[in-house]
């Protein structure tokens, strides 16, 4: 056998996503986080499978082909093509794309049925009831009107003559499945709403539809078409082989892992494993459900207006800055808002000022005082020890570890630990002043020790981040005179000096080039109008009125579009700026407009040119806001990192002194008229609000 035959398998799938619609960032959150995970698995010796795909039957495709005025085969294939176009400019390392449209999918969807109805699980019955055609859902067994409970419209009425799953029969099976492996479903949270739905107790299903034209045609019943579910689900094995290339299918099922949004649970985690159990399958090891990525308050939905694009980002900042943003912005598993002013602030602290500026001033000072070549390693360190405990949170067995934080999906804390390391080689370098021991006698071989170790701490960091940010951690990689693909390199065996000394650095370039927000922004607008309607029109997005000012048009109403001024302003000031008269009373209304949360100061500087203002960026939960505070005579900056804080978060934006303020820290007025910051005597969580 071959090395790569030897390699333990992972097979991952992301949604079947349906082909009725341009997908738009809310759809390509889930593949992203998707391709970061099949990136890791790689990188720790995996033989990965990565599959996504296209869902395209169902009556919801026949409809909007017919309001085009095309057929539905014409609508599916421009559709689905859109979806591999923008996952290729994404740079999604997929291994496998499903169409359910394909033969080779029909196959495996009828040897799948007829195994179920051979082993006694299918029968033919009458069906009345009420079903969703736009989340192909049913949603009532009752004629009674009633909404669907994921979309919200009006379920129809269906009355025919279906094929039926006896999904009834699995009801205790299923809880056995619960109770021996809780991992099957997660986060754990979520397990609780799929153990509430079986133990209600389980009816039989209906998994064909008459009335329908546009699907799979029923094994030997040409009448009926197959039920979109049981179609859309099978693409996970037909995707690898089921009944056409038996040996694939062997080597990759069971897969290791379902990522889903969470409103399609109940399909996956119980649905799904009857079907299996019925043709005699092994189920799929684990589900894995997330929360929505939300704009303006909501899901993100064409059909409402609130829709943002990947393409145009990508193309404006790079597809990292959007990789980074989603996955260390939203805590994978819950709701998270999205922002484009939370992705810009990001964008420029963390990428830019952190890893990007880390790189920048690492590989510049090489060139300087090393001739461009990587210095030798000094016989002692100053930085070694950190970094060695940073090393073996990621080789470690431990569970509280960098490489146990990608395993458990749970990418904004590998982030975070990871920028954590940024941070301190980047203050290691601030305090050891290569550049000012450049201008004393005797000093070369002290000046080398330290481009070593920081160039060996960038080199370790690359590797680290690669999965998530492919794109610049392969050009910095280059950029530090490094061969061959960083995707190469094992996660898991990084050790302390793999750096070879001698090396010719690379010609250096930004990675993450410093942008401006206003610009940045009106960029990447026009760009999504140019997207949605690109034979012209003055909207820039759907639903985005972007040159109505205050309208949210970047930024969930009341969070991204929010910003004030510094608690040195006047703790007391009002939205218009102005601050109430002594003793005025106002309704429980006018204070219910002030949306307050709990912050956590990430880091602090002063402004220039200001003596009382410092600009803060503060985590409010679902982004990071920068806050410019009038404290800076009370407050030292690096004191306030890491303390919480109470911030405004539904203010107008304002400038300072030239410096955009997105809040206000709130403060109470000492006697001499100095701020004291608001405070917790209990732990609270960043994000909470204040009421």
């Amino acid at each position: 056998m071959s090395h790569a035959d030897q390699r333990p398998k992972f097979y991952l799938t992301t949604p079947i996503y349906y082909a009725n619609a341009r997908p738009h960032v809310g759809s390509a959150y889930t593949t992203l986080v998707a391709d970061s995970f099949a990136r890791f698995k790689r990188m720790q010796g995996y033989d990965v499978a990565f599959l996504t795909g296209t869902d395209e039957h169902g009556e919801n495709i026949a409809r909007a082909a017919a309001k085009a005025g095309i057929t539905p085969r014409e609508l599916v294939d421009r559709n689905s093509a859109v979806f591999r176009r923008l996952w290729d400019e994404l740079g999604i390392s997929y291994t496998h794309f499903v169409r359910t449209t394909s033969m080779e999918h029909l196959r495996a969807v009828r040897r799948l049925l007829l195994r179920a109805r051979d082993s006694g699980y299918i029968y033919k019955a009458h069906y009345e009831g009420r079903y969703c055609v736009y989340d192909n859902l049913y949603v009532s067994d009752s004629t009674d009107p009633i909404d669907c409970p994921v979309c919200g419209r009006p379920a129809e009425i269906v009355s025919e003559e279906n094929y039926f799953f006896k999904l009834s029969a699995f009801q205790e099976r299923l809880l056995k499945l619960y109770e021996e492996q809780p991992d099957f479903l997660r986060p754990a949270f979520r397990r609780n709403e799929i153990l509430r739905f079986v133990e209600a107790g389980l009816r039989d299903i209906s998994v064909s539809r008459k009335t329908v034209k546009w699907g799979l045609p029923w094994p030997e019943d040409p009448e009926h078409v197959v039920y979109v579910w049981y179609d859309a689900l099978t693409s996970y094995l037909s995707g690898i082989g089921y009944g056409d290339d038996e040996m694939q299918y062997e080597k990759y099922w069971p897969a290791q892992l379902h990522l889903i949004g969470k409103e399609i649970i109940r399909f996956h985690c119980v649905y799904w494993p009857a079907f299996l159990w019925a043709a005699g399958e092994e189920l799929p090891k684990g589900v894995f459900a997330h929360g929505w990525l939300l704009f303006d308050q909501q899901k993100m939905s064409k059909s409402k207006g609130n829709v943002a694009y990947a393409e145009p980002i990508a193309r404006v900042l790079g597809t990292d800055a959007l990789r980074y943003y989603l996955l260390r912005d939203v805590p994978f598993g819950h709701d998270g808002n999205f922002s484009h002013d939370a992705l810009l602030t990001r964008y420029n602290s963390d990428l830019a000022n952190g890893l990007g500026n880390l790189a920048s001033r690492t590989l510049t000072m090489i060139g300087q005082y090393c001739g461009g070549i990587i210095p030798q390693r000094p016989e002692s360190s100053t930085l070694e020890l950190p970094l060695k405990n940073a090393i073996s949170e990621v080789a470690g067995s431990e569970s509280v570890n960098l490489a146990g934080f990608y395993n458990d999906l749970d990418f904004s804390r590998a982030l975070e630990s990871i920028w954590r390391a940024i941070a301190q080689v980047d203050n290691f370098l601030t305090t050891s002043k290569p550049w000012a021991l450049a201008k004393l006698q005797g000093t070369q071989s002290q000046i080398e020790g330290i481009l070593y170790e920081a160039a060996e701490a960038l080199r370790i960091v690359l590797v680290l981040v690669h999965p998530v940010l492919p794109v610049a951690t392969q050009r910095i990689w280059e950029q530090l005179g490094q061969r061959g693909l960083l995707s190469d390199q094992r996660i898991n065996q990084l050790s302390w000096g793999g750096l070879q000394a001698g090396t010719a650095i690379g010609e250096l370039a930004a990675a993450f080039p410093r942008v401006e927000h206003k610009e940045t922004l009106e960029k990447i607008m026009t760009l999504e109008g140019e997207l949605t309607q690109p034979q012209g029109g003055k909207a820039t997005a759907a639903g985005h009125p972007a040159a109505a000012p205050g309208a949210g048009a970047t930024a969930p109403a009341g969070a991204g579009a929010a910003a004030g001024v510094g608690a040195g302003a006047g703790a007391g000031a009002t939205a218009g700026g102005a601050a109430p008269l002594a003793g005025a009373r106002i309704g429980i209304e006018d204070f219910a407009k002030v949306e307050m949360r709990v912050g956590e100061v990430k880091s602090a500087e002063r402004v220039a040119g200001a003596d009382k203002l410092l600009k803060l960026m503060v985590d409010i939960g679902d982004e990071v806001r920068q806050v410019v505070a009038g404290i800076a005579t009370v407050y030292e900056p690096d004191k306030l990192v890491g303390r919480k804080v109470v911030v405004v978060t539904n203010l107008q934006p304002r400038k300072l002194r030239g410096v955009e303020s997105n809040g206000m820290i709130l403060a109470a007025s000492a006697p001499d008229g100095s701020p004291v910051l608001a405070a917790f005597l209990e732990d609270v969580p960043v994000g909470a609000r204040l009421k």
